[in-house]
């Protein structure tokens, strides 16, 4: 099968502090060009990621982002810390020892004071679970959807190659047919000109012409490049820049054919040869 380079997933995973989503999206990229977004508190498992994401995926421009929603009924309430009040209540006393005349703290005083209350925050360990969890389940979910569309891609170029062949095979049948109506009207000029047929003379124009336009290479060619094609869609994995390499190969073929043609239905098929190749690159593009 072949994958493509286009694909969404997400996937979320439950903290005690709230919900974390991972999302991943792709698009056609040269190379691979992974971006991570993603809170500051979590670049820690930034090398983690990059890891995972490309063990799994080649080529594609690929962007992951991850938030973490605060959920206000999974924020359990902060606590006060004693030590550090007790600690404040001793340090108040022994100031107004030395300075009687400094005021004692008030409540809001101490409450403000770094230390007085403890929120609640999510764990190294327990951060790297859930987006490792998340990850996983995004990735599969990613990996499933370019396949399904790297289905129908490949479904999509094997039916351009079938129409190349048959336009292919409905060329070569023309050819001794327009090599008979030159010879034909060769004769006919000739005769008009001399006033007789010179035979030895119609035979060199004749293979001349016939070399002109001799097309046997560049539909056999044509045949051994759509093989190919097959072949490697049938093989699957990374392929997309072989098949981009084949269909510059089938381009210059096709090119080869128009411009020998001297036929108008065999330019009309170089033409929708061509037009079905420019379709297929287009799709190859896409391809991982």
């Amino acid at each position: 099968m072949i994958f493509s380079m286009t694909g969404y997933a997400v996937a979320t995973a439950e903290l005690d502090a709230g919900s974390l989503s991972l999302e991943l999206r792709s698009v056609n990229h040269r190379y691979l060009d992974l971006q991570l977004r993603m809170p500051d508190e979590m670049r820690m498992l930034e090398p983690v990621l990059r890891e995972q994401i490309s063990a799994g995926i080649s080529r594609g421009k690929v962007e992951c982002r991850i938030n973490l929603l605060s959920r206000a009924s999974a924020q359990p309430e902060s606590k006060l810390n004693l030590d550090v009040v007790k600690q404040l209540s001793a340090w108040s006393t022994q100031v107004r020892e030395v300075l009687p005349a400094a005021g004692e703290l008030s409540v809001s005083e101490v409450l403000k004071w770094n230390g007085v209350t403890e929120s609640p925050t999510v764990s190294n360990e327990a951060l790297h679970k859930a987006v490792s969890t998340a990850l996983q389940q995004a990735l599969q979910d990613f990996s499933a959807a370019r396949r399904r569309e790297g289905e129908k891609l490949a479904g999509f170029l094997l039916e351009r190659v079938e129409g190349i062949e048959q336009l292919r095979l409905a060329v070569a049948p023309r050819i001794p047919g327009t090599i008979a109506a030159y010879e034909s009207k060769l004769r006919a000029r000739l005769l008009e000109a001399l006033g007789s047929e010179d035979d030895e003379r119609v035979r060199q124009e004749i293979t001349l012409y016939a070399s002109k336009i001799d097309v046997n290479e560049e539909l056999s060619r044509l045949h051994t490049h759509l093989v190919e094609v097959r072949r490697v869609i049938d093989k699957g994995g990374i392929v997309g820049k072989r098949l981009d390499f084949m269909m510059q190969e089938l381009h210059r073929e096709a090119n080869t054919l128009g411009s020998k043609s001297v036929d108008a239905d065999v330019s009309r098929c170089a033409m929708d040869i061509k037009l079905l190749i420019e379709q297929m690159r287009e799709q190859v593009q896409n391809i991982e």
